[in-house]
């Protein structure tokens, strides 16, 4: 047969390649993906809550270092057992079926009652597809690579969970990442200097710098700017990480955009800030973006780049009812953003290190409400706060030995 192989930059995936498979002799026919892009900074774990037959048709991008699980039938597929793949929930199981065929014929002539505890298994799965009751379907990627399609793009889905969390040491080591952790220099005064280290550029892979400065920001608190310039395809980008601790409570704050002059304030909203506009009935989950610096209409134009530049809402595998709802969206944004519209703009950071500049400082900005609240069990385990011991862990460890 003969593969053909394509290299394609999807910019939602980044980089992928494509090879495709065919026979001319029995017309069988493959399809797989490889990522050719960088590994993302952070793994992703989608749950998805499946209920319905629309669900099944969800678009899926497993890459195949992931790892696919359904909790109802303890199934799982596991890492680096298939190749990657853009298909759908029921092509998955589909996959797993034929996998698990594969070999029947063999089973029955040697271990007749193996056989006939796999074929029940294999009718199990086929009756996910007819989805008679609702199972779950999660897939965890340490790569952060892969993808589950929400149909309600730009709206948050309810069915759908996207958890993005720090690879552990062991993770890392199957993506074949070095780990190279050197002490601090405590006497280096990094606050007057620009640090610089050598990277590879996010969209042509060419090497390039990153500059990282820290900045104080005047009635807040101090943050990194990492900046990255690359000379080969002219990518410029910029993140933002904390400077500081994470605060003792939580930080909601709300702007009523009242004029167009609002859209000058400055904005830095951490990696663990969501943002949300009721007006819109739209919700920017936590770790979508990373970490900014900029000004509020910078941030609903990158918003507004998020949306166009997903190949499942606005490009080829679109349709077109989806099309003139984003469509909608977008022009209602813009609205916003040209000050033609009234619409409140809500920063939720459990963290408490985002930052919405108030014009009227040190006085109270009528506009601007900054509430502080305690996290629950649930945002202080993404955060990594519940197994964190600061005081009395010496003695314990010293008493355990």
């Amino acid at each position: 047969g003969v593969t053909r192989l394509l290299l394609t930059r999807i910019p939602f995936f980044k980089e992928i390649i494509v090879s495709s498979f065919a026979c001319d002799s029995c017309s069988w026919s493959n399809t797989e993906i490889q990522s050719a892009g960088r590994i993302q900074e952070q793994g992703v774990r989608y749950t998805l809550a499946v209920t319905s037959r629309q669900d099944m048709n969800r678009e899926v991008v497993k890459t195949d270092c992931a790892t696919a699980r359904i909790p109802e039938l303890d199934f799982e597929i596991p890492a680096f057992t298939q190749k990657g793949v853009l298909t759908t929930i029921e092509g998955l199981i589909d996959r797993a079926v034929a996998g698990l065929e594969q070999d029947q014929p063999v089973r029955r002539a040697t271990d007749e009652e193996v056989a006939s505890k796999i074929e029940e298994f294999i009718g199990k799965l086929k009756q996910l597809k007819e989805v008679h009751s609702s199972f779950t379907f999660i897939i965890d990627d340490p790569s952060g690579n892969s993808f589950v399609e929400n149909p309600h793009a730009p709206q948050k889905d309810d069915a759908l969970v996207v958890t993005h969390y720090r690879r552990t040491p062991q993770q890392a080591a199957m993506l074949g990442l070095e780990l190279d952790e050197k002490p601090a220099d405590s006497a280096e005064d990094l606050r007057n200097e620009v640090l610089q280290f050598s990277t590879n550029c996010p969209e042509c892979n060419a090497p390039a710098s990153t500059n990282m400065k820290l900045v104080q920001i005047p009635h807040f608190k101090e943050v990194i700017i990492m900046a990255t310039n690359c000379d080969s395809c002219g990518h410029r980008t910029n993140e933002v990480k904390s400077g500081g601790a994470i605060e003792p409570q939580g930080t909601r704050i709300t702007l009523r955009i009242t004029d167009p002059s609002d859209m000058t304030r400055d904005i830095l909203k951490s990696e663990t800030c969501s943002v949300e506009i009721p007006e819109l009935e739209f919700e920017l989950g936590m770790g979508a973006l990373g970490g900014k610096f900029t000004t509020l209409e910078g941030l609903l134009k990158d918003i507004r780049d998020l949306v166009e530049r997903n190949p499942f809402t606005l490009g080829d595998s679109s349709t077109p009812g989806r099309t003139e709802k984003l469509q909608e969206f977008i022009g209602k944004l813009q609205e916003i953003t040209e000050g033609k519209t009234r619409a409140h703009f809500i920063m939720d950071d459990p963290a408490g290190n985002s930052y919405l500049q108030n014009v009227y400082a040190p006085e109270e900005d009528p506009e601007l409400k900054v509430e502080r609240y305690e996290r629950t069990f649930e945002q202080n385990e993404d955060l990594g706060l519940n197994d964190m011991k600061t005081e009395g862990y010496e003695s314990e460890g010293a008493s355990g030995r």
